[in-house]
């Protein structure tokens, strides 16, 4: 079993891999700053707070322990907040992956797994989406998930750095037993914000544009199982520590669901109506955007578990209540 650095390891995607990994029988030390994580998420491994940008805290981590590789999830993640703040975006996830980097080339740790994003594709003009659409990211935040994609080449061609990046479509759902869930503050993704709107947390929701060129008019998008990521990062990890070479990967079920969908959906689970308004689109937000997951498939034999969208939001709201 392999000792493990998680970065941003108290976030949503982050916790429920730790929680996989060391149910696994891997040692996972959480490195976090809790800027928007939880310390409520950490409770497979301990928890060391620390900024990924410090680069003597991580000389220290890294000499500290012996570890075998490093999955990388800290960073800043809404596309909107990037827009208005791009230079601590830049700062943040740019210079934070590189002072990473360099602290794991001291210390001769050679193998990452990344938290990358769909958002490095932009809008593409054809559906769905593979490995090789053009990269055209539309926001500061899938540029700098790019930048650092591209710090990894480097790294590997000066270093031997091998590193698989998990391209997400969109992270959905909540670990089965109700263990630990999405909760960004604040909130900005579509099913938390419609359960928030079922339990009377929310007034209403808003659904961003109705006159896409899509069956019902509103956008599409691929959603993926919390712990279907986490099972790939498991996956990812596995493959580099058997020798696997640098890869990157999209992540999703290859199947769309619109934001209608996603709302009678999540008013069939929970037996409540989800009051919600039109308004405008966002700008920069595409019509389609869906996974072709097959390279996962074929490189590391994965491929998303949980199909349906009514069981997500169902694992959802299980730790939605919990809340209450």
């Amino acid at each position: 079993m392999a000792r493990l650095l998680i970065t941003g390891g108290a976030g949503y995607v982050g916790s429920h891999c730790v929680k996989a990994l060391a149910a696994a029988g891997h040692e996972c030390v959480v490195y976090d700053s809790l800027f928007r994580g939880h310390r409520e998420f950490v409770k497979w491994g301990p928890l060391i707070e620390g900024d990924v940008r410090d680069a003597e805290q991580l000389a220290q981590v890294f000499g500290a322990h012996a570890f075998d590789a490093v999955l990388h999830f800290a960073a800043l993640a809404y596309v909107g907040e990037s827009v208005r703040e791009p230079d601590r975006y830049r700062d943040v996830n740019e210079n934070g992956t590189r002072t990473l980097l360099t602290a794991m080339r001291n210390a001769r740790v050679t193998r990452i797994v990344f938290s990358s994003t769909c958002a490095v594709y932009g809008q593409p003009e054809t559906m769905p989406i593979t490995e090789r659409t053009p990269y055209n990211p539309m926001s500061p935040y899938g540029e700098t998930k790019l930048a650092c994609e591209r710090m990894m080449d480097t790294f590997d061609r000066d270093n031997g750095f091998k590193s698989v990046r998990l391209r997400y479509f969109n992270a959905a759902g909540a670990d089965p037993t109700g263990a630990i869930g999405e909760w960004h503050e604040p909130e900005t993704h579509l099913i938390p914000l419609v359960l928030d709107a079922a339990s009377g947390k929310r007034e209403v929701v808003e659904i961003y544009g109705a006159d896409f060129p899509t069956p019902d008019g509103t956008a599409i998008r691929d959603y993926v199982h919390v712990t279907d990521l986490a099972d790939a990062h498991h996956r990812a990890l596995n493959y580099l520590l058997h020798g696997g070479q640098t890869v990157a990967l999209n992540l999703g079920t290859g199947r769309g669901v619109s934001v209608r969908e996603v709302i009678q959906a999540a008013e069939k689970v929970t037996g409540r109506s989800v009051p919600y308004r039109t308004v405008g689109r966002r700008e920069g937000d595409p019509p389609e955007l869906v996974a072709e997951p097959s390279e996962a498939k074929r490189i590391l034999e994965w491929s998303a578990r949980v199909q349906g969208i009514e069981q997500t939001i169902t694992d959802a709201w299980r730790w939605h209540k919990t809340r209450d």
